[in-house]
Formats: C-alpha cells, sequence, structure tokens
C-alpha cells in the first residue's frame, strides 16, 4: 500500500473520530484507484502510463505545498544514492501493486497486500537483526495459514501467477517501509515522498514510450482519476495519521476489502471465492497482533531511553 508523507508543520491537537472518518475515506480512494486500474487494463491503456501518470501528478502537488508554505529548502538532502534506491524499490512495488488488482479479483489483490506487516516482521529480524518474540512469530505464521486459505492452491481458484505478484507487491511494501524507516532518521517524510517521485517519473514515462499515447477521452479521464484518486488516499493517510494514532486508525484500512469486494461485483460482476473469508480474517488478525506488538515494544523502548540516567 502507498506511503503517507507526514506535512511538517505544528502537530494538530488530536481528533480520533475525524482521523478514523478520513482514514475510511483514504481506504476508499485506494479502493477506487485499483478498481480503475483494472478498468484502465480493460480499455486497453498500458500499466507504465497509468503508474507514470500517478507518480507524475504527485509533483506539483507537493512541490506546490513546500512552495506555498515557503518549504523548498526540506528538499536538500545528502542521501541522493539512497533516495535513488529507495525509488528502485518503490517503483518495483509499485508496478507489483498495480498489476495485482488486474491478474486477481479485487477483493484477493485488497486481502493479499494487508500482509504486507507479516514480511515487515521477516525482514526486520533478517534485515535488521531484531529481536521478534512469540507473538510476532505467531501472528506470521497465522498469516501464511490466511493466505493458503485465500489462495487455496489445491484447487487453483485464483491465478497462481495474480497470487505470486500480489505477494511480491506486499513485500515490496515491507521493504520500502523499511527504507523509508531509515531515511526519516535524518530525512523529512514528505522529501522522501517527492523525491521517489523524482527520481521514477522520467524512467517511467521512458517506459511509456514503448506503447502508444494514442488515447480517446475516456482513457485519459480513466488516467486522470488514477492519479488523483492516489493523491487524495496519500493525502487522507497524512492528515489521518496527524490527528489520531496509528493503533487507532488502521483499523479502517481492512475495510478495502468491502470496497474491493463491491467495486468487484458492481463493476466487474465478479466475486471473490468463498476461501477468501476463511483467511482473510486470520490475516487481518495477523496484522493486527502485529502491529498491537509493536506499539507496545515502542513504548517500552520510550520508558527506557527515559529511564536511562543524563550524561
Amino acid at each position: 500500500m502507498p506511503q503517507s508523507a507526514i506535512i511538517p508543520g505544528d502537530s494538530p491537537r488530536q481528533r480520533p473520530l475525524f482521523a478514523l472518518l478520513i482514514r475510511l475515506g483514504a481506504a476508499i480512494m485506494l479502493a477506487t484507484m485499483f478498481m480503475l486500474v483494472k478498468v484502465g487494463d480493460r480499455r486497453g491503456i498500458d500499466l507504465p502510463q497509468m503508474i507514470f501518470v500517478r507518480q507524475f501528478l504527485t509533483l506539483p502537488v507537493l512541490l506546490g505545498w513546500l512552495a506555498m508554505r515557503g518549504q523548498l529548502s526540506l528538499m536538500r538532502s545528502h542521501r541522493l544514492k539512497s533516495h535513488a534506491m529507495r525509488a528502485v524499490s518503490g517503483t518495483t512495488g509499485m508496478v507489483l501493486n498495480f498489476a495485482a488488482p488486474i491478474l486477481l479479483p479485487l477483493a484477493v489483490a485488497a486481502t493479499l497486500g494487508f500482509t504486507a506487516p507479516i514480511f515487515a516482521v521477516i525482514l526486520t529480524f533478517f534485515l535488521l537483526r531484531e529481536h521478534v518474540g512469540p507473538w510476532r512469530w505467531s501472528a506470521a505464521i497465522m498469516g501464511f495459514i490466511g493466505i493458503l486459505l485465500v489462495t487455496d492452491p489445491f484447487h487453483a481458484r485464483v491465478p497462481l501467477l495474480g497470487v505470486a505478484v500480489g505477494i511480491g507487491a506486499a513485500f515490496m511494501v515491507a521493504l520500502v517501509s523499511i527504507q523509508i524507516r531509515d531515511l526519516t532518521r535524518s530525512e523529512n517524510p514528505i522529501a522522501i515522498v517527492t523525491w521517489f517521485a523524482i527520481f521514477s517519473s522520467p524512467v517511467l514515462f521512458a517506459a511509456t514510450l514503448l506503447g502508444s499515447w494514442d488515447l480517446g477521452l475516456g482513457d485519459i479521464a480513466v488516467l486522470l482519476g488514477i492519479g488523483f484518486a492516489g493523491i487524495a488516499s496519500q493525502l487522507m493517510l497524512t492528515v489521518s495519521l496527524r490527528m489520531g494514532s496509528v493503533a487507532s486508525v488502521i483499523v479502517m484500512d481492512y475495510s478495502m476489502l468491502l470496497w474491493a469486494t463491491f467495486y468487484g461485483w458492481a463493476i466487474f460482476d465478479n466475486l471473490p471465492p468463498e476461501t477468501l473469508w476463511l483467511g482473510a480474517p486470520l490475516i487481518i488478525l495477523a496484522g493486527a497482533v502485529i502491529i498491537w506488538r509493536e506499539r507496545i515494544n515502542s513504548r517500552r523502548t520510550l520508558q527506557e531511553n527515559a529511564a536511562l540516567p543524563e550524561t
């Protein structure tokens, strides 16, 4: 799932109910974007074109925001190599995230996207060498059982290529999250998102030249819809995190399964396999447990640091 940018400035007062509503809007916008991606594919629009428009439209919004606030200096960075590496991973993840709803029923693609926290646990252990306790390992195992139930590989109710792409997309989201975690130690979050768009847009534009830009008005409308739905979801994710805690608002992310199911039924006359409703609760519960443990561990670390004597 797309990462949100934290808009610099003073922290507003917490408004938990409003944060929940905004996060719900973000889930609806994300589901809408992926629905439009599927529509675009059926209209014959190339995947690179859809991803390019999604990324390129981000630039005037974010740079315009920084310019209006007189904060373009936030774009200064001594870690352009790290930004470039994050752009490679992020672009790969975006390709997989856009390809998943094309290859799979929307609800299945959304459910596989919920596995990102599970892969984050594994990457945290192997890449960052951080301790992972029994709670998070148990949640990861439960999540993989959920994946098996959703995909039902023995009966092949969903395309295995689509499953591989959906799982790969979740893995890349987890990997990008770790890269962003490292970058935020020295870089402003909104600058991270902007540098991502700056590095990825030229590459994506070059990829679009392999296809044809001979598009009709309906195709252009779909492309703009993808871009603006993506920007709206990103901004809503940002606002929700400024007005409420991650632990309190993230529950709304799982409503994306409902919106994806609705779009699949209403627009594509397609409902997910019955096994989805067996596996999805396990995947969602696994993600919730991992987030809960992360919150407890973060609180414990803060308390331990506060207890250290000053030197």
